[in-house]
């Protein structure tokens, strides 16, 4: 008995502190996003969605984070109708940007099959009817089709703005999810990209917890 009790005190606790970070959110929202956090914990066990050492503080890492970058973006730009989430794969952003935009599009872009799976289990689970999955790269989609992207750990920004100079449309944005050292990364593009694109930061924010700040980085591309 007395190991169970230590057993059960080392536990750690998975956290889920949303409903009090954003009581701006209407209470069927909450309800989507915290069973968008139970399947996601749940089938991290065998696709490795997210981290181990985040599973406990999704909530914070992911999430909140997620739905910070969104509110930045939504508010940035209210006229998008249609966005592409490269590298989706455990859904962050581009499930969350859907739950809280339910007016537009959002295709969540990625190639690895059973991630895919997942994504489509969850916009099922979840009820989803602006959200679909693309299996392919970013470079399969038709030149200039793209008009709005975003993406978050998918790759350093140089690297998306070279995958993604065809694909998107002249006069199209792209929204990079960044840490506090995003400006290193906007000096570090190439010069000839700079000729294709015009980097910008859109909005700073922080998470509810601890004193990191993360950027949304918006590129557009001007040719």
């Amino acid at each position: 008995m007395k190991d169970n009790k230590i057993d059960e005190q080392e536990a750690p606790t998975v956290f889920w502190r949303i409903n009090d970070w954003f009581p701006d959110l209407s209470p069927e929202t909450k309800v989507v996003l915290k069973t968008y956090h139970e399947e996601l914990i749940k089938f991290n066990r065998t696709l490795s969605l997210i981290s181990p050492k985040s599973v406990f503080v999704a909530d914070a890492l992911h999430f909140a984070d997620s739905i910070l970058a969104s509110k930045i973006i939504a508010q940035a730009n209210p006229a998008i109708g249609k966005i592409y989430d490269f590298g989706s794969g455990n859904g962050f952003p581009g499930l969350i940007y859907a739950i809280l935009n339910p007016k537009t599009q959002v295709v969540l872009v990625e190639t690895d099959q059973k991630k895919c799976e997942f994504l489509g289990h969850m916009i099922s689970t979840l009820a989803l009817k602006n959200a679909t999955v693309e299996n392919k790269s970013v470079e399969a989609f038709p030149e200039g089709s793209i008009q709005f992207g975003m993406a978050r750990g998918f790759s350093n920004i140089s690297k998306i703005l070279l995958i993604a100079r065809k694909t998107m449309a002249k006069g199209g944005s792209f929204y990079h999810l960044k840490s506090e050292e995003w400006g290193m990364e906007v000096s570090e593009i190439p010069s000839q990209l700079c000729s294709i694109w015009s980097p910008s930061l859109v909005g700073e924010y922080k998470l509810p917890v601890g004193p990191v700040k993360f950027a949304v980085v918006r590129t557009e591309k001007i040719a």
